[in-house]
């Protein structure tokens, strides 16, 4: 896994918990933050998969 990806998988765990301990305050915005980080951890990790380097390709 990149780093990117990586980072957007964290990056949507982390707005996921702060939904769910800070309903009250927040309202629903960190869930929709959350929704549209998985959707781009999803597209990043399957671009990933698609290009990949193969050394023995000359």
């Amino acid at each position: 896994m990149s780093k990117i990806t990586f980072g957007l998988l964290m990056l949507a765990l982390i707005s996921l918990a702060l939904g769910l301990f800070t309903q009250d305050q927040l309202g629903n915005t960190p869930l929709i933050a959350s929704a549209v980080l998985f959707a781009c951890w999803l597209m990043a990790k399957a671009l990933g998969r698609r290009i990949k380097f193969d050394p023995q390709l000359r």
